[in-house]
């Protein structure tokens, strides 16, 4: 059995190092909030169970058997979001916290039925991949919105999750994964950037780079 704090570590590394090879300590503690020593001390537990390859001073990635827990792990997670959202109406900012108290809990059961009464969905709420039965992860895109041309139009592909106050306020411009935004202008020396969501008579609205780096989007074709 691994207990419910062995998951969250493995599952913050498994997130940390979406963007690293190696994670560091000093990134554990602060997306655990728990104090250094305590995350050397569980790195060393994990290491000694195989889940984890663990040098200190040197960082952290997981093993296969690590990397299974963590990705059963998110499969809950994000199952359990698209469940709230779809099935009691929850809001998209307020599925994320439920899920964290849920994830550890569910059978596999119980995960089996949930994914059958959803249609085998392969993205939650927030457009982020649903990893498969079998661990498998799909790709997805890590082009913020910041890195689009003046000019351009493309899709929401995913907005992360982290800040619901931030999805409230995408949510009021409608700017969810599968809608469609032109960049109108953007303002030199990291100015705001002016963007219309949906069609040309849609008002445009001017973001700065703290939402504009937490929006990912994906290459549009217009038809």
């Amino acid at each position: 059995m691994v207990s419910h704090a062995v998951e969250d570590y493995l599952k913050a590394i498994y997130e940390l190092a979406e963007d690293t090879d190696k994670v560091s300590t000093s990134a554990l503690t602060e997306k655990l909030g728990v104090k250094a020593p305590s995350v050397t001390g569980m790195l060393q537990k994990l290491a000694e169970a195989e889940l984890v390859h663990y040098e200190r001073h040197q960082g952290v990635t997981l093993t296969r058997k690590g990397r299974r827990v963590a990705l059963e792990v998110i499969r809950h997670h994000r199952l359990i979001e698209l469940y709230l959202s779809r099935a009691l109406g929850y809001d998209w900012d307020q599925v994320d916290v439920e899920a964290e108290k849920l994830e550890h809990v569910i059978s596999e059961e119980f995960e089996d039925r949930i994914a059958a009464f959803l249609g085998e969905p392969t993205h939650d709420p927030h457009g982020d991949p649903i990893p498969t039965k079998d661990g498998a992860m799909a790709d997805y895109s890590r082009t913020p919105l910041t890195d689009v041309a003046a000019g351009a139009t493309t899709r929401v592909a995913r907005v992360s999750d982290d800040d619901p106050a931030l999805l409230r306020y995408l949510g009021e411009l409608g700017m969810v994964p599968g809608a469609l935004v032109t960049v109108t202008s953007r303002a030199p020396f990291s100015g705001p950037m002016h963007v219309r969501v949906g069609g040309v008579d849609e008002a445009s609205h001017a973001l700065g780079r703290e939402v504009t780096d937490q929006v990912f989007v994906e290459h549009h074709s217009p038809d």
